[in-house]
């Protein structure tokens, strides 16, 4: 008799010998109403679990309504996981790329700035009729750096013919000079080399600078949409049934405090995460690129090392095309005839020019110099990013494994964690990363045929990132042609970024 009674009390209560707190649901009812959910049509007592379609069926102190809203709460806490986790990332590549944009754009600026003072002082009205060149120059140098279709070579080679353009007439100023004859000096710019060796370094130099600096702050910019974009993740409701078991079947069971096992919490997310994981391939081929042309940017195309010192070099070339002045116009005379006298009786002004030609050029001291980006210095902006790029290699691979951190998110003891049925180890093994395997994944129910959109997007505007990142690596640029066609194509097979419009804005 006493045997049947304590039988049919199992069948009420679980066990013959269980825990008298699972059978009410108070912990349940506290644990809930703490995530803010209203109280009203809370089981005070364990029921019968064949309403629920997630979690088990067994003794419950969960409503249909209750899995309902715990299940929208994993979906929101999911996200607030990744975005969480991805937030000291996505914060290191919007500072620095912010970081980096305003030293190369104040160092323009104050590069711009000691050309006029110093020419100003040496050359006086003279550079001040003729300043507009040199404004020319840095707005062109600009107008390329914040993104514009400027071809550096052409530009600089301009630059240089209108400078023997402009010193050719200040030189023989007792001749006049017709717009024809002038276009024929100009011709002679590489054959004379009227300014020495200074505008074929000058323009190497300058060239290969002015695309990693570009470059590599396109790839700052790059980096940091891509991973805002990926941020926002896209959860399934396969992902969204599994992180509710997880996170809050406990709940269902009278367990509200219990975390879920680490392996568990791994199965989980990465099949949650199987897309992201996908990302990793290109962002570590993305990030390889990125600290190669930082290597450049210390090193030979270090981009301060050659603004700073331009004003010099400029004026060097000066001086060079002033002390040849009589055997370039000679040969400019054989070439491009004999010029007509203006006339105006020059010789004097024409001495009174040379005379300001020979003033040698007095370049500022170190602590004259402006300070360039609020003090700092490219090697040391240099030596920060790339310290942080090369923490976050393999970041999107490991993100499972930096959200199910033990203590954290999951339980320590093996033996005392939620196994997705009950409080007990958990024996299933955890799969490998990536959407193909996750064909066995025992938590997530993964369609491996269908791709998420938006990241095989930022898988291309990655590979096209790196591949100009790798041009600029070697000195060379790349000018996309945004035609018709292929805007259109692109607009069509990646609606949400048009990886040739948005890689060619500026930074």
């Amino acid at each position: 008799m006493i045997r049947v009674v304590c039988c049919t009390l199992s069948m009420l209560s679980l066990s013959c010998g269980g825990d008298i707190k699972a059978k009410t649901c108070s912990d349940v009812r506290q644990a809930y109403t703490a995530k803010g959910f209203s109280l009203v049509n809370v089981p005070h007592q364990e029921m019968s679990g064949e309403h629920l379609r997630v979690c088990p069926q067994g003794y419950t102190c969960c409503t249909s309504d209750m899995e309902e809203k715990l299940g929208q709460q994993s979906k929101l806490e999911f996200e607030n996981l990744v975005e969480d986790t991805s937030q000291t990332l996505r914060t290191t590549l919007v500072s620095r790329h912010q970081q980096f944009d305003e030293f190369f754009l104040e160092l323009l600026d104050n590069s711009e700035k000691s050309l006029n003072n110093m020419f100003t002082r040496t050359y006086g009205k003279l550079y001040m009729q003729n300043s507009e060149l040199f404004q020319d120059l840095f707005t062109e140098l600009k107008r390329y750096y914040t993104g514009g279709n400027v071809n550096l070579e052409e530009m600089l080679n301009d630059f240089w013919s209108r400078l023997l353009e402009r010193m050719f007439q200040l030189l023989n100023s007792q001749y006049h000079f017709t717009d024809d004859y002038l276009e024929c000096v100009s011709k002679y710019t590489d054959q004379l080399k009227p300014f020495g060796d200074v505008p074929r370094k000058l323009k190497a130099q300058v060239t290969r600078a002015f695309i990693a600096a570009r470059t590599f702050v396109q790839g700052l910019m790059v980096g940091r949409e891509v991973a805002n974009r990926v941020a926002k993740v896209n959860v399934a409701p396969a992902c969204i049934r599994a992180l509710t078991k997880m996170l809050y079947c406990p709940y269902c069971r009278g367990l509200p405090g219990l975390k879920p096992c680490h392996n568990y919490c791994h199965n989980v997310m990465r099949g949650c995460l199987a897309n992201q994981a996908d990302l990793d391939p290109e962002w570590n081929l993305f990030i390889d690129a990125m600290l190669l042309v930082a290597d450049r940017l210390e090193g030979p195309f270090n981009i301060e090392a050659i603004m700073e010192p331009i004003d010099v070099k400029i004026s060097e070339a000066i001086m060079t095309m002033q002390e040849n002045s009589m055997t370039v116009s000679a040969k400019v005379f054989q070439g491009c005839g004999q010029p007509k006298p203006s006339g105006m009786g020059s010789s004097r002004s024409a001495r009174g020019i040379s005379d300001v030609f020979n003033a040698r050029f007095r370049p500022y001291s170190p602590e004259e110099r402006p300070t360039t980006a609020a003090g700092t210095s490219l090697d040391r902006l240099v030596l920060d990013i790339k310290k942080k790029l090369k923490q976050s290699k393999k970041f999107w691979s490991n993100l499972p494994d930096e959200i199910c951190i033990k203590d954290k998110l999951t339980e320590s003891d093996e033996e005392q964690c939620w196994n997705s049925h009950a409080k007990a180890r958990y024996f299933p093994e955890v799969v490998k990363d990536g959407l193909t395997n996750q064909l066995n994944n025992p938590e997530v129910a993964v369609d491996i045929t269908r791709p998420d959109t938006l990241i095989r997007q930022q898988i291309m505007t990655l590979r096209v990132m790196t591949n100009k990142l790798r041009n600029a690596y070697n000195g060379n640029d790349i000018f996309f042609q945004d035609s018709s066609k292929s805007a259109a194509l692109c607009s069509k097979r990646y609606p949400v970024l048009s990886v040739v419009h948005y890689l060619d804005q500026g930074p």
